[in-house]
């Protein structure tokens, strides 16, 4: 099997879908134009990874209720400390900072809807 994508029920999903796209390099690759507005998302590597859509017969999950641990999106970061800024800088809040043994760098921040969202600086690839 080959993971296809993850799918998660937003509120403002034109908003979420704009910054995602603005700020963190993804691309639109399929958009419905009206509800549930289906919009899949593809990496700069041109690979889908993520399903917004909005549900409003479907729970939308409050991510600020939940520890960020349970559930947050994860990019590849170069500079990890320089893309924190950034992000912070439109709209994203800082949570916490690890600096691993091996000499990865890892940064948890929240997206201005709340959800976390994890840079990683690794010092080795997977």
């Amino acid at each position: 099997m080959i993971f296809e994508h993850f799918a998660i029920n937003v509120n403002n999903i034109d908003a979420v879908v704009k910054w995602y796209v603005s700020h963190l390099g993804l691309k639109v690759v399929s958009q419905q134009k009206e509800l549930p507005f289906m919009t899949f998302l593809a990496d700069s590597g041109g690979r889908v990874i993520m399903e917004l859509y909005q549900r409003q017969d479907a729970l939308m999950t409050n991510f600020t209720a939940q520890h960020q641990l349970t559930f947050h999106v994860a990019f590849v970061a170069e500079n990890a400390q320089l893309d924190s800024d950034r992000l912070r800088s439109a709209g994203a809040t800082f949570v916490e900072e690890v600096l691993k043994e091996d000499g990865s760098h890892l940064v948890m921040l929240r997206d201005p809807w709340g959800m976390p969202l994890q840079l990683c600086e690794r010092a080795q690839n997977f």
